[in-house]
């Protein structure tokens, strides 16, 4: 099922296939991902993600995948740019929606996997996929609005559970509607490898504050300050290459900024109990297998 409409804004296939042909590739458009059945491993910007039925990927633009098919799987996927949400198109206006997801929207792989976490979330999410192919097939009477909506829905339900990902254990949750403090948030998600940028100096001068403002600013709308969140949100990237990449420690340690491996190991130790080592020791299952 492959059809091109909209301007190639929107397009959904399925098919089913025990090996994957295609080398790994970026894209010019964005991609839901659904996996119906089937189990193997996902690599999505050379880290290796586990997948089975019932998960849910979302590829932007720069990402690179590519699939290692370990059992036979049907895939069901739904390509679109945004040109499908823009006043270009016969379709209702989603401007200002994707002004508010945007930065989730184009970079969702930071930490990349399975897009839902959320079992109630999850449910949702399945039955407006198979909404939306049920009436790209049918093009009844109104499809395009019922195909838009349910694009949203699901980018927008993808988003939340981005977004509570991203949340420091014990603080309030930052939600899309954060405004001024969200685009702050994405900002740090989306540079936080330039230790540079990340300085409360530059930071303020991107957004215009003083370097006094913009923390309070921040501490009042997230519940905690700048540099305690950049730090926390290097522990979860660390944690998340250490259980699923053999990328050495002294390597993790440098590419987020740590002084040195042993500055990286206090750090860590001070939050999990357990050196970086042991962590992956203890947690690095898909590295055993």
């Amino acid at each position: 099922m492959t059809r091109f409409n909209l301007h190639n804004a929107f397009i959904v296939n399925e098919w089913e296939t025990d090996s994957w042909d295609v080398v790994p590739h970026r894209q010019n458009y964005f991609e839901l991902i659904f996996i119906d059945k089937g189990k193997g491993i996902h690599h999505i910007n050379d880290i290796a993600v586990p997948y089975t039925k019932g998960c849910v990927f979302l590829i932007a633009p720069e990402d690179k995948h590519s699939f290692d098919i370990e059992e036979l799987t049907h895939f069901t996927n739904i390509r679109f740019t945004e040109l499908f949400f823009s006043n270009k198109t016969r379709l209702p206006d989603r401007t200002d929606w994707l002004e508010l997801i945007e930065h989730i929207l184009h970079h969702p792989n930071i930490l990349p996997g399975d897009a839902i976490d959320n079992p109630e979330d999850r449910k949702i999410v399945w039955y407006a996929k198979s909404l939306i192919v049920n009436e790209y097939k049918e093009e009844k009477e109104f499809y395009l609005h019922i195909l838009t909506d349910g694009v949203s829905t699901i980018l927008s339900i993808i988003a939340r559970n981005i977004i509570a990902r991203y949340r420091t254990e014990g603080q309030p949750e930052p939600t899309v509607y954060i405004n001024k403090a969200d685009q702050l948030l994405g900002y740090i998600r989306q540079n936080v490898y330039d230790s540079e940028l990340m300085k409360i100096e530059n930071l303020a001068d991107t957004f215009h504050m003083s370097p006094n403002y913009i923390n309070n600013f921040f501490k009042k709308e997230t519940g905690e300050s700048i540099r305690q969140y950049i730090l926390n949100y290097k522990i979860l990237i660390s944690e998340f290459r250490l259980k699923n990449t053999s990328a050495p420690i002294s390597e993790i340690a440098h590419q987020l900024g740590f002084t040195d491996e042993s500055h990286f190991t206090k750090t860590f130790k001070k939050k999990h109990m357990l050196t970086p080592k042991e962590f992956r020791d203890r947690y690095g299952h898909l590295l055993r297998k």
